[in-house]
């Protein structure tokens, strides 16, 4: 079945990566789902073309997406609607499937070439699958557990740099942001001061698949979403990384924050983000 849940995972993510693609430079219909945080019509588009090849494949697996789905299907800013097929059975599945149909929507509606689609897939909690797809790049990176990452079929590992002041690490900012100023901005500024370069492109996805194929060293963010770090998750644990939180502790997706490594320089990084 993980066999063929992947190949699913990866169809779907190559459908809404092209969709994403030929969508990219047209006018887009924008809501604000918060202060800063935006969904386009784009990202509804991209969910429904997801959400249909799982649901035809496995019209009985679970469900967490970042556009919300209500009783009808689904509710975003353009009031787009999908119905989803009632389960075969009384009986939960075990499986599902946690989808960001567009991460980096702010860049997206912007014109700003950084963002992907992100897909994973648990199996009675535990992360199988994972896979981000960079449309721009037409770069497929993919995770499947105990088998290894690939970057277009072919195997990733994370990086070897083993001192700070050679590292390039990567970031990003909540969309909270304005109530987490001085944390934020205190964490940035240590970084700063250490490495040899910090990056702010604005997909979390991708800047953790960047870990994972070694061209970042580290990557850190707060208050992220599950969409946001599952498929990453996996893949940087496949290839040879870390991840944890701030403070050093087990990371699940559900944690209010991050740090992915090349796992030698991770004890250094989380040293710096005390504040």
């Amino acid at each position: 079945m993980l066999a063929r849940a992947a190949q699913v995972g990866r169809d779907a993510a190559l459908a809404a990566g092209a969709l994403l693609r030929r969508n990219y430079l047209k006018p887009h219909q924008v809501t604000l789902k918060g202060a800063i945080d935006p969904v386009t019509e784009s990202d509804l588009k991209a969910q429904q073309l997801i959400l249909a090849l799982i649901f035809k494949a496995f019209p009985d697996h679970g469900i967490l997406a970042e556009e919300k789905m209500g009783e009808g299907g689904l509710e975003g800013g353009q009031g787009t609607s999908f119905p989803v097929p009632p389960p075969k059975t009384s009986t939960p599945s075990p499986y599902r499937w946690i989808i960001d149909p567009l991460d980096g929507t702010v860049n997206f509606a912007h014109g700003f070439p950084m963002f992907c689609v992100s897909i994973a897939l648990e199996a009675e909690g535990n992360l199988e699958y994972g896979v981000v797809y960079d449309p721009l790049r037409d770069e497929l990176f993919e995770g499947r557990k105990g088998q290894g990452a690939t970057l277009n079929g072919n195997p990733i590992r994370v990086s070897r740099t083993d001192r700070l002041d050679r590292a390039l690490l990567a970031t990003g900012f909540p969309y909270d942001i304005r109530e987490r100023l001085p944390g934020t901005l205190a964490r940035l500024g240590r970084m700063l001061g250490l490495a040899q370069g910090v990056r702010r492109a604005g997909s979390a996805a991708l800047d953790m698949c960047y870990v994972a194929c070694g061209r970042l060293d580290g990557f850190w963010e707060e208050h992220l979403k599950p969409w946001d770090t599952a498929a990453g998750l996996l893949i940087i644990t496949e290839a040879g990384g870390r991840i944890t939180t701030f403070s050093g502790g087990p990371y699940d997706i559900y944690s209010l924050n991050i740090v992915a490594t090349n796992n030698i320089l991770h004890e250094q990084i989380v040293a710096q983000l005390q504040v």
